[in-house]
């Protein structure tokens, strides 16, 4: 069965598959929280809104080889799985700046699914940040007299 039927609708689909399905993990430490492994869900969050294999438009957002791969559903392509996915993706030398702004106007700006705006950049933001390049730490100095003694002996 495709989860993306056009005869029925995403909260018949959800009700169906929320117990199940491939992309629920289920853990029973800490009061049996439950995640998704849905590469089109922001928070990888086992809920309704989140779920992109349910939803007709879906956002997601992906680290790939030093870049941020951005990756939209096209909600008029269901019945053609290999065109149904858009991939946009921005290399490391891509500012912040530009990349929370594609993010913002292809989520909010063009009525796809503004109600993720603030998830996609915040994930955006993770994964920039995860991939930035750490700085080496300066040595610290010896702070007074007799620590500048004993390093200089």
């Amino acid at each position: 069965m495709s989860a993306s039927a056009d005869n029925l609708s995403p909260d018949i689909i959800w009700q169906v598959v929320r117990n199940r399905n491939a992309y629920l993990v289920k853990r029973n430490q800490a009061g049996g929280v439950q995640f998704s492994r849905d590469p089109l869900n922001l928070l990888n969050k086992h809920s309704r809104k989140y779920a992109g294999f349910v939803n007709p438009k879906a956002i997601g957002i992906q680290a790939d080889d030093n870049t941020v791969a951005m990756t939209t559903k096209n909600a008029s392509k269901t019945h053609q799985p290999a065109r149904q996915h858009h991939v946009s993706s921005f290399s490391s030398n891509t500012g912040s700046r530009k990349l929370y702004r594609n993010v913002v106007n292809s989520t909010a700006k063009k009525g796809y699914r503004s109600d993720l705006r603030a998830e996609a950049v915040a994930r955006a933001s993770a994964i920039k940040y995860a991939q930035r390049e750490k700085k080496e730490r300066a040595p610290s100095k010896p702070r007074g007299v007799k620590a500048r003694s004993d390093a200089e002996a």
